[in-house]
């Protein structure tokens, strides 16, 4: 029954208004006086305080679709271990943003939530490259699982920083994902993916530019582990090599990855608020928000739609893809890069 193109439509639709819904009443000045707020400081890309509950409305819009799937037909055990993943991030997100939980806190709740994905079958046992395919020992599948659920939902809390910047990567690469699990016949797949698709579009019309309401970390967070979880879920069901996955969500991943190492390499405090990230130096070079953002989403349009073509190219031509791909980020850095002096990075 799920298969049902209409069942697919009214679940994203439903995300979709649900959030919309949510975040306009978040946005709401009695609510806003209640929840959180995201003061400007000397690192941000905002003016003035914002509330940052979005995440609230977002996951609000995931989770009432699929608790009807659960009324309409059995669950896949995958998404019962991810829902309770999702809940220990979620959880612990949004207490800091209440407050301040202790890295090491979170870094814990996050290795936990990661156990969850491991025990549920989801384990990162082989890396797929066109026409390769290297399996590795338990040894290495366990840190590997971990290391990448931890680094993704961390990642994408980094990137979390210009409005309208998060929802849309989330519209563009879970649609990827959607697609891709209508094609490999895995509806049940497909329907999470447009799910979280359309409850981040509908968050995303209140957090385009000008924003009225952030993510928060409760909502950043759990799109990391979303994104994370669906890439070894729809790797498990032989629906896309991980580099595929990855190349849905290339615009991120590349950034806070490339960022996170080059301050490294600079010895910077890595854990310390920067503004060494592409989208903020082409801000800091004079770009306006709008801008910059139109022009990510036609990167992330891009690769979301080189994903889903990508499990379906020769071996040659998925070859070509991937160096075409890394030869374009390669001159994005140069050109952001050439925008903004690095010194300049860190003036207030």
């Amino acid at each position: 029954m799920i298969a049902s193109p209409w069942i697919l439509i009214a679940a994203s639709a439903i995300s979709l208004l649900s959030s919309l819904t949510a975040t306009r009443w978040l946005c709401s000045d009695q609510a806003a006086r209640r929840g959180p707020m995201d003061h400007p400081n000397a690192r941000s890309l905002h003016v003035r305080p914002v509330p940052r509950t979005g995440g609230l409305a977002l996951l609000l819009g995931l989770v009432i679709p699929l608790l009807a799937l659960g009324l309409w037909e059995p669950i896949a055990p995958e998404l019962l271990w991810l829902g309770g993943a999702l809940l220990m991030v979620a959880g612990v997100s949004f207490l800091d943003d209440l407050g301040e939980v202790p890295a090491a806190g979170r870094l814990v709740v996050h290795l936990l939530a990661a156990v969850l994905v491991l025990l549920a079958g989801m384990g990162w046992s082989h890396l797929d490259l066109p026409g390769t395919r290297i399996f590795w020992s338990i040894w290495i599948t366990v840190p590997a699982t971990l290391l990448y659920l931890v680094w993704m939902i961390n990642l994408y809390n980094f990137m979390d920083g210009m409005d309208g910047l998060a929802a849309g990567m989330a519209v563009f690469g879970f649609s990827a994902f959607g697609i891709l699990g209508l094609i490999g016949g895995e509806p049940q797949f497909a329907l999470v993916a447009f799910c979280v698709a359309g409850a981040a579009a509908g968050f995303g019309i209140l957090n385009f530019p000008p924003a009225s309401i952030f993510l928060g970390d409760v909502g950043s967070s759990s799109l990391g582990l979303l994104a994370a979880g669906l890439s070894l879920w729809g790797v498990q069901l032989a629906l896309f090599p991980i580099w595929t996955a990855w190349l849905a969500f290339s615009p991120f991943i590349v950034d806070a990855t490339w960022t996170l190492l080059a301050r490294a390499w600079r010895r910077e405090r890595i854990w310390e608020p920067h503004r060494s990230h592409h989208y903020q130096r082409l801000v800091l070079s004079g770009w306006t928000h709008r801008r910059t953002l139109l022009r990510a989403y036609v990167l992330m349009a891009a690769s979301a739609a080189c994903a889903v073509a990508s499990p379906r190219l020769a071996e040659r031509e998925q070859w070509m893809l991937i160096v075409a791909w890394a030869v374009i980020y390669l001159l994005i850095h140069l050109r952001v890069r050439s925008s903004v002096p690095g010194s300049a990075l860190d003036r207030p």
